[in-house]
């Protein structure tokens, strides 16, 4: 089960990850939200992160600790 955040709004948002590949050819993984669970969802929070809300347009965002 994708991890599910609801924000102050009422709107349900789903974790995700996606490996990029980078100009210099180093790959990275990226974190984002999305309304709909798609390919690449994660069941938790990585560690060494938190989730936080967007004060403007209620987004949530993963942040360091």
């Amino acid at each position: 089960m994708a991890y599910e955040f609801t924000n102050s709004k009422g709107t349900k948002y789903f974790l995700h990850f996606k490996d990029v590949n980078l100009k210099g050819g180093r790959t990275q993984r990226i974190y984002f939200f999305a309304r709909d669970i798609r390919d690449g969802s994660l069941d938790d929070v990585p560690a060494g992160y938190k989730v936080i809300e967007t004060e403007r347009t209620g987004m949530p965002i993963l942040k360091k600790k």
